[in-house]
């Protein structure tokens, strides 16, 4: 947790599902105001309706928002700030895990998931930052991948390569913001199941949604430049990954 201030009011995009509801959930049991946006919007009013059942002291708050629509962006995050009353926490989540080997005819696959991952999550950071910067205040939280540390073969080439941008995004920003109040934190999930894989099998290490979400929020609440999540085995895994040949690295997905 932030050494100055309790994160009370904390936006969480693609909140519709996977992570980011588990993230929502675990939140909400910490008694944090959310606003929560998606492009979803009946997921999003069924989970709102699921927290304030089981939360009525807090306020959650929805928006339907396309992260690829920058200008919306801009336009919710603002909304929000105002209806929460200022937010103080952006996690930016929401992000694609599509993707096929490059030139293997699936461009518009690949570019969809880089424009989604990055240039979304850019906008989404650009947002958060205009609302955090005149009040010397805020954390940024950027939901990056163990992959990466690395690049990937096959469907993950892109994937890879789009969350390794945005944690040098963050990595960017803390240096800019290092004399400020304002802190970035660049998260990397290992193997946490969710709709983005649940269909792939026999996936290693791997622990089901409300665990990993229980751990997500943990690691976020301490506030770190960095964090691999869960720390076991992902911690010391981040170190052999960085070392080992690429081609050791490739048979781990």
């Amino acid at each position: 947790m932030s050494k100055r201030t309790t994160r009370k009011n904390i936006l969480i995009t693609g909140a519709s599902s996977g992570l980011g509801r588990g993230m929502a959930r675990e939140f909400a049991s910490r008694g944090r105001n959310l606003a929560l946006a998606a492009r979803r919007t009946d997921r999003l009013e069924e989970l709102r309706d699921e927290l304030l059942a089981e939360h009525p002291q807090i306020t959650v708050a929805i928006r339907k928002l396309d992260v690829d629509v920058h200008d919306e962006v801009f336009r919710v995050f603002t909304e929000l700030d105002e209806e929460l009353g200022g937010l103080d926490r952006v996690i930016v989540n929401a992000g694609l895990g599509k993707g096929q080997p490059l030139g293997t005819g699936y461009f518009h696959a690949n570019v969809q998931t880089a424009s989604t991952n990055f240039l979304g999550a850019l906008a989404q950071s650009e947002a958060a930052l205009e609302l955090f910067r005149p009040r010397n205040a805020g954390h940024v939280v950027l939901i990056s991948s163990m992959s990466a540390l690395r690049g990937m073969p096959r469907n993950l080439t892109t994937y890879a390569a789009s969350k390794a941008g945005l944690a040098a995004l963050g990595e960017g920003m803390r240096a800019d913001l290092a004399k400020t109040d304002i802190d970035v934190s660049a998260i990397f999930p290992g193997f946490i199941r969710s709709e983005i894989n649940e269909k792939v099998k026999n996936v290693p290490f791997i622990v089901d949604t409300e665990t990993g979400c229980r751990a997500l929020a943990a690691a976020i609440e301490k506030e770190p430049s960095k964090a691999y999540v869960p720390a076991w085995p992902w911690a010391p895994l981040s170190v052999a990954m960085k070392l080992l040949p690429l081609s050791m690295v490739a048979k781990m997905t």
